[in-house]
């Protein structure tokens, strides 16, 4: 039998994480503001309705061959922490810790500084107060404003939420989930019924389908696919974090099997949802637009106003309404997506502690079994993140770093089938060999191409990483 992990107090993890819970986490952690909006970026970029959908349909199978994959080290190390014990059993220390070093700094706690700020802007939609706009102090170039303040006290609240126990955040997380997941839907089924109009179906599905227009109608296939890979740093994105259900192992029952059912039935789920989102959109907002057109179907996904493309898609349907119905859910998806970010996260941050890799009391639990100085660490990092108003170009550095790790962690169950190929493997990677490789090749041209055409920022993505190299080092010296 496993044995359960305990802190230095004598508490343990509490597994209380069933699959249904395990799935919303998938789920609720990969829906966050994203899909509501990136689509009018990449209609941009690709400028074809055939081009858009096919990559929102790469990148679901990408993502699922990956989460596919990662089922296997899943059910072979069901310990708290996830994809850093793999990295760590596959590769050694060093590695994992450079992994762990770029989720801490930016990577996790970019991500729910980002999530904080999206929710507190959907938010000053019904309160104005609490908009970016509303500078409350300014000294030279650094100011605060309501936005960042709302931001602050959503991390913090849900840290709280989390100090309290796995299963007081299974709760808002199945809460919010399952409302954002429905909510998601009934957008989708209201744009393709009732939505739908001859103008977006004639300009998108007839013999424009296939067309390229804009900037990349200038494009040779070579550079066309340059951009094409580029522009799927938005649906990747949006389509991340999946992988968070292995941090939490350790609170997760029977997660040989329950973890590896989630990461298929989470990621399957939201695929389909993206797909069928644009779909929607695409039948209710011709993909080409104007910049100056006077409504949104003269705009159409492409210029749609901050490119807010659910907000223009269900405006055809409710007309003014529209903003407060999708400011509410994107409240609700943002809201829960941080959650699952702040839930998990903080278990990488206890695993690296007990390997002496972090800050020692990031091990200890406290009397309800969470880590909770993992967490309040997670919510002070992330806190300085918000106010510095810097996570979003951090997020854009690290993109390469995240992909860097999916290819490094993949290519680690080739690894630990001829380290270890005695240990038990409750589930295999589907498709294995081909697929995780398969995986791995696509990934790894997609990173070639961010390094090479979004080079200012995949060059310093990568130096964050390296930078760990001689932290890592000093802690070696330290512990030795």
């Amino acid at each position: 039998m496993m044995n359960t992990p305990k802190s230095a107090e004598g508490n343990t993890l509490k597994q209380a994480l069933g699959t249904f819970d395990s799935t919303m986490l998938v789920i609720g952690s990969m829906i966050g503001s994203g899909i509501f909006i990136v689509s009018a970026d990449i209609a941009r970029e690709v400028g074809s309705p055939f081009l858009l959908l096919l990559m929102w349909a790469l990148t679901g199978v990408i993502t699922l061959i990956a989460a596919l994959s990662y089922g296997e080290l899943a059910g072979m190390m069901p310990s708290a922490g996830g994809q850093y014990v793999y990295l760590r059993e596959a590769y050694g220390n060093r590695l994992a810790f450079l992994y762990g070093w770029t989720l801490f700094l930016v990577i996790q706690t970019g991500t729910i500084a980002a999530v904080a700020v999206a929710f507190a802007k959907f938010t000053a939609v019904f309160f104005p107060s609490v908009s970016e706009n509303n500078v409350l102090v300014s000294f030279g170039n650094f100011s605060i404003s309501g936005a960042q303040i709302l931001a602050l006290l959503s991390i913090w609240v849900l840290t709280y939420i989390n100090l309290r126990g796995v299963h007081a955040g299974k709760i808002v997380q199945n809460i919010f989930t399952s409302s954002k997941s429905l909510a998601l839907a009934c957008v989708i089924i209201l744009g393709i019924i009732f939505g739908t109009n001859t103008l977006a179906v004639d300009a998108n599905f007839g013999e424009q389908f296939f067309t390229i227009q804009g900037k990349s109608s200038q494009s040779n296939l070579w550079t066309l696919f340059l951009v094409f890979c580029a522009a799927m740093v938005g649906s990747l994105f949006s389509s991340d974090a999946w992988n968070n259900i292995t941090f939490t192992a350790g609170e997760v029952r029977n997660p040989k099997k329950t973890i590896p059912r989630s990461l298929a039935l989470g990621t399957l789920t939201v695929t389909v949802l993206y797909i069928l989102a644009n779909i929607s959109y695409l039948l209710v907002l011709p993909l080409a637009g104007n910049k100056e057109g006077a409504d949104v179907l003269s705009q159409g996904i492409q210029y749609a106003v901050n490119d807010r493309v659910g907000t223009a898609a269900v405006s055809v349907v409710f007309g003014e309404k529209a903003a407060l119905i999708m400011a509410a859910l994107i409240m609700v998806s943002t809201f829960g997506c941080n959650n699952g970010l702040i839930l998990s996260g903080a278990r990488a941050y206890y695993a690296m502690a007990k390997d002496k890799l972090f800050f020692p009391k990031a091990e200890a639990l406290n009397k309800n079994g969470v880590p909770h100085y993992a967490l309040i660490i997670q919510a002070i990092w992330a806190s300085l993140l918000c106010l510095s108003g810097g996570y979003g170009k951090l997020l854009d550095y690290v993109v390469f770093a995240v992909l860097l790790f999916y290819i490094l962690t993949i290519a680690g169950i080739f690894i630990l089938r001829k380290k270890q190929p005695n240990m038990e493997r409750p589930y295999k990677a589907l498709g294995y060999p081909y697929l995780p490789a398969l995986y791995i090749v696509m990934a790894t041209i997609i990173a070639l191409v961010l390094l090479f055409v979004k080079y200012d920022t995949s060059l310093p993505g990568l130096a964050i990483v390296i930078i760990g190299i001689p932290v890592f080092e000093l802690l070696r010296r330290k512990i030795q």
